[in-house]
């Protein structure tokens, strides 16, 4: 078994006790489950954002422990304010260290968008995303078959909610079901979590016109950013690169100024 395999199988054992713990209706009573979401898409395309969707996480499988103690309502105000256009939050538990008290005290302290990231493979987490006060959930290809995509997707749109598709591989844009605006190519490898900076430059000529798409991972300077923006990206999945830091929001915001210097003198 895989470690994508593991955290699969791990995660399937933890939707069924969360099930039996914490059922629908329960979700249903959230306080943030009748709140209309803020969309992802048009924050990705504020002109007068930088398309950053700076994200939270304490510890990841590739690197361990990356930043154990940061405040994820404190970090993420602090990204917000630094010009981030959207917010992203790690909700699994074991293996990135997050919960969904992160993602619920991050909805609290912001008025952008919120992307839940986590293995999303049930109906139930969709629903479950919804309470926690999610605007948008990702749906990765690789975890996923054409009719999951396409169903899960469904019932996240049927909530108000958006999804970044995440695909990882050239072979994976025809699982992309018709509504698919949001679509992610991220640079890491799930079978051994390597990072290949280039994939995303490598597919941006292949992904389906009208989508916006958004870039994921090993995204290390604004160099790199800008480079990705010429490509066509619009959106940036930045995490690590911030939470390394002794202060995530202070390194976005040098990150987007430096972006933005750069931007208007190229």
């Amino acid at each position: 078994m895989d470690k994508l395999q593991e955290m699969v199988a791990h995660k399937r054992r933890e939707v069924e006790e969360n099930k039996a713990l914490y059922p629908v209706k329960l979700l249903e009573r959230s306080l943030f489950f009748e709140a209309r979401p803020v969309s992802l898409k048009k924050y990705i395309l504020r002109e007068d954002l930088s398309g950053v969707i700076a994200e939270f996480k304490r510890r990841s499988p590739s690197r361990g422990v990356i930043n154990e103690f940061a405040d994820p309502g404190k970090t993420c105000l602090g990204y917000m304010q630094a010009g981030a256009s959207a917010l992203s939050v790690l909700t699994d538990q074991r293996y990135f260290g997050g919960g969904a008290a992160d993602l619920e005290k991050v909805r609290e302290l912001n008025y952008c968008p919120v992307l839940r990231k986590d293995f999303i493979i049930d109906a139930y987490q969709v629903i479950e995303s919804r309470s926690m006060g999610a605007d948008a959930i990702l749906l990765i290809a690789g975890l996923l078959d054409e009719r999951q995509l396409r169903e899960l997707s469904e019932r996240a749109f049927s909530l108000g909610m958006e999804v970044l598709f995440e695909i990882h591989k050239r072979e994976e844009i025809g699982l992309l079901p018709a509504g698919a605006e949001l679509v992610g190519v991220n640079n890491r490898n799930l079978k051994d979590l390597s990072v290949d900076g280039g994939s995303a430059l490598a597919l941006a000529g292949s992904l389906p016109a009208g989508i916006v798409p958004v870039a994921e991972s090993g995204i290390e300077s604004p160099e790199m950013l800008l480079e990705l923006r010429r490509a066509g990206y619009r959106g940036f999945l930045i995490g690590e690169r911030f939470m390394r830091e002794a202060d995530p929001a202070a390194a976005c915001r040098a990150f987007i100024k430096k972006t933005k210097r750069l931007s208007r003198c190229s």
